[in-house]
């Protein structure tokens, strides 16, 4: 299978990291083709131009090649901290100019743009990894846990991603170390089990 994994922390020491190298680890032993996308790492522009928001527009060459890997793949792992119930500035960035119509989504005949989405992206799974630094029964009490809404109810359903999982690992700040590898560990029985060994 072909993997798209989209990391977007600043900090190469960070857990998002971690995360990202023990779904990497997991990808590599089953045998999976990996593109593995750091979008800090890459300098990835995230600003959207007026000039790109037409369908059909010409695309630089770093945002037509990300489209072209987001279409083809088989499965995506986004990683990312929450940060104020929202993905990093980069990230959100990514998602504005490769999540982009004729690409994830389109419209039905004649729709002036206003109707319901239909999905493009072929990935039969998407996980997303997040990490937080705040106590899992706050976020769903007192913010309603933004970043489940973001990615499941409105975004992945919409680009026609029929299997989904989110897992949040947290609290970061006060967490040990025999704590963080079995989240590692976890992390990486997560990915077997959505991308198993190729045949």
């Amino acid at each position: 299978m072909k993997v798209s994994v989209i990391l977007a922390h600043p900090d190469p020491k960070s857990f998002s990291h971690a995360l990202a190298g023990a779904a990497l680890k997991v990808l590599n032993a089953n045998g999976h083709q990996v593109n593995l996308h750091d979008l800090y790492q890459e300098k990835f522009p995230p600003l959207l131009p007026a000039r790109e928001i037409p369908r059909g527009a010409t695309l630089p060459k770093i945002i037509s090649r990300h489209c072209s890997e987001i279409s083809d793949a088989d499965g995506i792992i986004v990683i990312h901290p929450n940060w104020w119930g929202q993905p990093p500035a980069i990230l959100k960035g990514w998602i504005d100019r490769v999540l982009r119509p004729g690409v994830a989504y389109t419209f039905a005949e004649g729709d002036k743009g206003d109707g319901e989405l239909i999905g493009l992206l072929k990935a039969g799974v998407v996980l997303v990894f997040n990490t937080s630094n705040t106590p899992e029964a706050r976020e769903l009490a007192v913010y309603g846990d933004p970043l489940e809404t973001l990615w499941k109810n409105n975004m992945l359903v919409s680009c026609g991603v029929k299997s989904f999982y989110r897992r949040n690992f947290g609290v970061i700040v006060t967490s040990t170390l025999g704590q963080r590898r079995e989240w590692l560990r976890e992390a990486g029985e997560i990915t077997d089990r959505h991308f198993p060994k190729t045949a």
